[in-house]
């Protein structure tokens, strides 16, 4: 006599509730901002709708339209029965508000809780595009990014302008309008804080609130790595103040002094793990210059540059036969290409040739790349290493753009993208809270999760829910991250 009625996904929001529970978020986000007197604000409602765009990001990624529908029809959120679009705008705002405070509560809760390791700290940023014709109109902002008003004072609320503005996109969209967001992230891949600036913002901004917010979290001595992007001398003297220091990679093709004098000392290679070999080299009292070199990525190199020459031997054949005229406009040809144009030179008769002498340099410099460290304490091996794990930021990227969906951004407002990007970094901390403990990757977990379903039937006694019996893979999962199994009846009479 029973009618199946209805079936939702039922496990990955199950798992992700566990885990923002454990992390004490639930009693972060309903304790933040509370006044000091007066009457206290009901925050129960609010914090289920934050968690329930949050587990958006990491399930079904939408726009808040599109989220709001999911949540009410397409997934069970404990104590959230349907949802709509103006409670999750004003959960935003509400987020924005509080976004210094819930950062700092979220982060002491997880580095307790996982006894994370905060001495290294890895720092890079990323840009996201939005589809506009236009920019926003330009306004004037303090060193910390913050909107200013009329005599140089902040700007109170309203609808701030010049967010979104152009500048040099890391997706290779410099024609729309763009923001850039910063991201910290420990040596296990765990992300402790996001920032956002405008589209235009420099890397003395960046790297200036990056370093004073941090240091208002009262954190231990701190050794920041970043990419080359961040190398200029202003940088690197801002990232020592404090007692603290830095790990940054140098490019080998600037030039610089520096780089020509680390290049030419003479000593031997050190083996050390991951397939890498490491040489110091001094020659500065104040900072350290170790010089990497990884045999695969020379091959890499190696072949890479033998296609380049065999494409611009393929390109300048037979051009000595042409007219001055034709060779000129090869020659801008090949500029527009820089692959190409690294290795052609020109005659003093105007003849295109390629240049020995720079694929001869361009050889020496295969798989290796130079690293500036402040610290006098860390060994070679653990400098080049604490840069290899760079790479943790880039993936976090990744998984934002591709798996959150960092965008498209359908905000308008500066509070609302601020806040849309606080939700991405929640997602993406659950997330690698969940992989790093299974040692299984998200989309991996996720689509497993979801064959754990929630049904709804209908009966002589009334209407209940129950969920589907859990097979050995997702018994697994919930058993590694230590989460109780779901009971079978969710609930009666819903």
């Amino acid at each position: 006599d029973l009618e199946f009625s209805a079936s939702v996904p039922f496990g990955g929001a199950y798992v992700l509730d566990h885990l923002w529970r454990r992390l004490r978020i639930d009693r972060i986000v309903t304790g933040a901002g509370r006044p000091k007197r007066g009457r206290r604000r009901d925050m129960t409602t609010t914090e289920r709708v934050l968690f329930a765009l949050v587990a958006n990001r990491a399930l079904a990624p939408s726009s808040k339209l599109a989220a709001a529908e999911w949540i009410t029809r397409d997934v069970h959120i404990e104590g959230l029965a349907e949802i709509g679009e103006q409670a999750c705008y004003r959960a935003m705002d509400w987020l924005h508000r509080v976004r210094d405070e819930v950062e700092k509560q979220v982060f002491d809760e997880v580095a307790t809780l996982l006894n994370l390791e905060v001495d290294l700290l890895f720092f890079d940023t990323t840009s996201t595009y939005f589809e506009l014709e236009d920019a926003d109109e330009p306004v004037e902002r303090d060193e910390r990014g913050q909107v200013l008003a009329a005599g140089g004072r902040p700007a109170a609320g309203g609808d701030p302008v010049g967010f979104r503005t152009h500048g040099k996109s890391k997706d290779s969209r410099d024609d729309l309008p763009q923001i850039v967001i910063g991201m910290a992230v420990t040596r296990d891949g765990i992300p402790v804080r996001v920032w956002c600036w405008p589209g235009n913002a420099s890397d003395q901004v960046v790297i200036r609130q990056v370093k004073d917010d941090m240091r208002d979290w009262t954190l231990s001595k701190i050794v920041w790595v970043t990419d080359r992007g961040f190398s200029s001398s202003r940088n690197r003297r801002y990232l020592r103040s404090g007692d603290h220091s830095y790990i940054i990679g140098e490019k080998l093709r600037s030039g610089s002094a520096e780089i020509k004098a680390a290049l030419s000392r003479q000593g031997r290679y050190t083996e050390i793990a991951g397939n890498m070999r490491v040489k110091e080299v001094r020659i500065s009292d104040t900072e350290r210059f170790v010089i990497c070199h990884t045999p695969e990525a020379a091959e890499r190199d190696k072949h890479m540059r033998e296609q380049l020459l065999a494409q611009l031997a393929e390109v300048i054949e037979g051009s000595d036969a042409l007219s001055e005229f034709k060779r000129g406009e090869l020659r801008g040809k090949i500029t527009a290409k820089p692959g190409l144009n690294r290795y052609l030179r020109t005659t003093p008769a105007g003849k295109l040739r390629i240049d020995a002498a720079k694929v001869k340099a361009e050889a020496n410099l295969d798989g290796k790349y130079l690293l500036r460290c402040s610290d006098p304490h860390l060994s070679a091996e653990d400098i080049a290493l604490g840069y290899k794990q760079l790479l943790e930021v880039e993936r976090g990227w990744r998984d934002m753009k591709q798996v959150i969906d960092l965008r498209p951004v359908y905000h308008r407002l500066e509070e609302r993208i601020r806040a849309h990007v606080v939700l991405c970094w929640l997602a993406l901390l659950l997330i690698r809270i969940t992989e790093t403990t299974t040692g299984a990757t998200w989309p991996n977990i996720r689509r497993e999760l979801d064959r754990v379903h929630l049904g709804t039937f209908t009966g002589p006694t009334g209407v209940f829910r129950r969920t589907t019996t859990l097979t050995k893979p997702q018994a697994d999962l919930l058993s590694a991250l230590d989460i109780p199994a779901p009971k079978q009846v969710i609930d009666l009479n819903p």
